[in-house]
């Protein structure tokens, strides 16, 4: 398994562990495909549904699944609630779907899925996907991030606390990683250097295109990211990033 996102190998244990979940078999066999041209991925299993899927997790202990949205039995967000909520599993949700529905976005969201992709994105990005998911980063592309940002900054300061606006307008799960609002408890102690980062973050770039823009390395990206994520008491990019155009750090 690596432990960088952004492309670059790190010598660790062994390849990425992926478990592929479609009701289409040719469109396993087309992620198999191009999944299995790379040197540090490999695909473990598959299954058609979202009860196979909960038990192929189980079973193969992925390190990360593609998980397709509509499947009979089970959907995949139910799958992917059930996967997520086993605390005995450390596989990463990357939603795979046709369908670019804001009803979908979200609801991975708050199941807990790692990413989104959709299935006409390219095969470079799919590769992609499976190595920013496994190495624990939010896979979100820089639209539908925007989206997830536009949601959440459309609440008034405070709404995220409580209330029906809060649910229809922001996935439980980005609003719950947020730490308080700047004017709330008092801003982050944030150095000049990780708010560099973080004003990075809201631009969607990835840690290498960090590390490029700021002329450090990827090493020391990863560790200002970490850091930016426990100061704001963020979950993930994702939160951090709806941070930062909260409360005008983008």
């Amino acid at each position: 398994m690596l432990s960088k996102a952004d492309g670059a190998a790190i010598a660790s244990p062994g390849p990425i562990r992926v478990l592929l979940v479609d009701d289409h078999a040719v469109m396993r066999a087309g992620f198999r495909m191009i999944l299995e041209t790379e040197h540090d991925i490999v695909v473990a299993g598959e299954a058609s549904t979202g009860v196979e899927a909960v038990d192929a997790a189980s079973a193969l202990r992925p390190d990360v699944i593609c998980m397709d949205v509509q499947m009979p039995d089970m959907d995949g967000l139910e799958a992917t609630r059930r996967i997520v909520a086993d605390a005995s599993l450390d596989a990463a949700v990357v939603i795979v779907t046709t369908f670019d529905r804001d009803d979908y976005l979200f609801q991975a969201l708050r199941a807990g899925a790692s990413g989104f992709l959709l299935k006409n994105a390219g095969p470079e990005e799919l590769i992609a996907a499976v190595r920013v998911a496994a190495a624990g980063d939010a896979l979100l592309a820089p639209e539908v991030t925007r989206r997830v940002i536009e949601r959440f900054a459309a609440l008034e300061p405070g709404a995220a606390a409580s209330g029906p606006a809060r649910e229809q307008a922001v996935p439980e799960r980005v609003a719950t990683s947020v730490g308080p609002t700047a004017g709330a408890l008092g801003e982050p102690q944030l150095t000049e250097r990780e708010r560099e980062v973080l004003h990075l973050l809201a631009q969607a770039l990835s840690n290498a295109e960090i590390a490029r823009r700021l002329h450090i390395g990827d090493a020391t990206v990863k560790t200002h990211v970490s850091n930016v994520l426990q100061k704001l008491r963020a979950r993930d990019r994702v939160a951090a990033v709806v941070y930062a155009h909260r409360n005008g750090l983008a």
